[in-house]
């Protein structure tokens, strides 16, 4: 893995984690040790037909419900492959912390985590790699689309899951709801940056909350940002950004969170 600059020095336009670097090593940052989770959702293709695995050609599976975290020939479609993807990021020192079958049939989700700092973004780049590595030895496309199949279906998000060490430490739950509120108040200028297509995911249904509202709950899926119950019962811990969609820039969206709700 490497970063790319340009003959004079300066970091490529594509270069995102040049800029996440900068905001990672500042003090005030660095003294909050931040611990990213980040939750990838991706889609499996059949190759030729652009359609997710397991889908009758030119036709639609049963409708969701016995899909997500499934076992089955009937219902769980590319288990080589994800299993395949798992086993080589832990042969690769990727802190890969879990699988599962996702809502929609022919979806997976993969979670790196929880990881320090700019290691998130890190470990999540070069997870994808291995992954677009693993699809292509078994023939089959990946998508990061964040929504692949419009309809009642559910699209793909990366949801990042994020905590300072004051979060984590006593009296931690009263920092998190002044993060949120900060991220509150810079709701377009993240969604802006959470990736391509993202509108097309964020309708208010599917689990998802309007990509024009700003709101949180405590286990509230249909929340921009989540709160565990744990975390309110402990009155400390991490909270879940639940608006990246599956295709966001890991650097951009770490290091914002980041730079939101440490220093701003």
């Amino acid at each position: 893995m490497c970063d790319c600059y340009t003959p004079q020095g300066e970091a490529i336009p594509t270069n995102k984690r040049s800029k996440a670097a900068k905001i990672f090593s500042h003090p005030d940052v660095a003294a909050e040790v931040p611990w990213y989770g980040i939750e990838q959702e991706y889609t499996l293709l059949q190759k030729d037909v652009k359609w997710p695995l397991g889908w009758p050609v030119g036709g639609y599976p049963g409708p969701q419900g016995p899909y997500y975290c499934s076992a089955g020939a009937d219902k769980a479609f590319g288990r080589d492959i994800v299993d395949a993807h798992y086993k080589a990021c832990l042969y690769a020192g990727i802190n890969i912390s879990g699988i599962n079958g996702e809502v929609m049939p022919g979806q997976w989700e993969f979670q790196v985590g929880p990881s320090v700092g700019i290691s998130a973004a890190d470990e999540i780049w070069v997870a994808r790699y291995i992954l677009e590595r693993v699809t292509e030895v078994a023939g089959v496309v990946l998508s990061l689309d964040p929504k692949p199949i419009m309809g009642d279906w559910n699209g793909a998000g990366a949801h990042t899951n994020f905590s300072t060490k004051s979060m984590r430490e006593e009296g931690g739950y009263e920092v998190i709801k002044k993060a949120i509120e900060k991220l509150g108040k810079r709701h377009a200028e993240h969604i802006a940056a959470y990736g391509e297509g993202n509108e097309r995911r964020l309708t208010g249904h599917h689990e998802t909350a309007d990509i024009n509202t700003f709101k949180w709950g405590v286990a509230n899926r249909g929340a921009s940002i989540r709160v565990g119950r744990d975390t309110e019962k402990e009155g400390k811990g991490y909270f879940e950004d639940r608006r990246p969609a599956s295709n966001m820039d890991p650097y951009v969206v770490t290091s914002m969170i980041a730079e939101t709700t440490l220093l701003l």
